[in-house]
C-alpha cells in the first residue's frame, strides 16, 4: 500500500515521492480519506478560479476571495482555516505544487483605495502553518522555496515624517519584497518593504530582514546581517 501511495503521490508532485514504511495500513486509509474531502472542497474553488491545472486540495474553513485574479499552474494545497483574498492589480500567479499550511493569510489588499500590486509564486514552493503574506507592492516568490511556520511578509511601509500628521494620513510607500530560488525562510522570520533575498539564501529562524540578502547568505538576528556563505 506505501509503495502505491508512493507511486500516486509521486504523479501528482511530478517528481519522487516515497512515503514512510513505518506508517501503518489505517493512517493510510484515513489520510486517503481526508484527501479526497479536500479535493471535493476544491472542485468549487477550481471551478470559479481563472485558471487551474491539476488537483486542488482545499482544507476546512478555508475561504478565498476574488477567484478570478488567481491563476494555479498544477497541483495546490491550501490548508484549514486559511485566507487568500486575490484582490489586487495583476492578481495571484502560481506555479505547480504549491502548499500553504492552516491558518495561514495571504492578503493583496489592505484597502480598497488603494489596491496592491500582485503576487507571483514559483513552482514547488512550499508555506508552513500561520504565514501571513501582505500584498501591498509586488512579491514574488522563486522556484523551490520553503518557508518555515509563522512567516510573514509586508511589501509596504508606512511614511511617518511628519509630525503633525497621524502616520495614518501621511500614506505608505510600496517597493515591493523578492525572493529567489531554493531558499530556507526560517520559523517565525519577518521580511520588510524592499528586500531581495538571492538564490539559495537562508534566513534564520525569528530574524527580521530589513536589507537585501546576497547568493548563497545565512543571515540571522534582528536586523538580520549576514552570518557566512554558503558556498565558501
Amino acid at each position: 500500500m506505501n509503495k502505491i501511495l508512493s507511486k500516486i503521490i509521486s504523479k501528482i508532485k511530478k517528481e519522487p515521492y516515497e512515503v514512510d514504511k513505518n506508517i501503518t495500513f489505517s493512517v493510510i486509509f484515513s489520510l486517503i480519506i481526508e484527501k479526497i474531502f479536500m479535493i471535493l472542497r476544491g472542485l468549487p474553488h477550481k471551478i470559479l478560479l481563472k485558471k487551474s491545472k491539476g488537483l486542488l486540495f482545499v482544507g476546512k474553513k478555508t475561504k478565498i476571495k476574488c477567484h478570478k485574479k488567481i491563476e494555479i499552474n498544477g497541483s495546490a494545497t491550501i490548508g484549514e482555516y486559511c485566507k487568500i483574498d486575490a484582490l489586487s492589480k495583476d492578481g495571484i500567479k502560481i506555479g505547480s505544487n504549491f502548499s500553504i499550511g492552516r491558518n495561514s493569510i495571504i492578503e493583496c489588499t489592505g484597502v480598497i483605495r488603494e489596491l496592491g500590486e500582485g503576487l507571483e509564486i514559483g513552482d514547488n514552493v512550499g508555506i508552513a502553518a500561520n504565514a501571513f503574506i501582505a500584498v501591498r507592492g509586488k512579491v514574488k516568490i522563486g522556484d523551490n522555496t520553503i518557508f518555515g511556520p509563522g512567516v510573514s511578509i509586508h511589501a509596504e511601509n508606512h511614511n511617518f515624517t511628519e509630525l503633525d500628521t497621524p502616520i495614518r494620513l501621511q500614506g505608505a510607500t510600496r517597493k515591493g519584497i523578492e525572493i529567489g530560488k531554493d531558499c530556507w525562510i526560517g520559523s517565525k522570520a519577518v521580511i520588510l518593504d524592499g528586500v531581495h533575498i538571492g538564490d539559495k539564501a537562508i534566513v534564520a529562524a525569528g530574524a527580521v530582514v530589513t536589507k537585501d540578502v546576497p547568493e548563497y547568505a545565512i543571515v540571522g538576528g534582528v536586523p538580520a546581517k549576514v552570518i557566512k556563505l554558503r558556498n565558501e
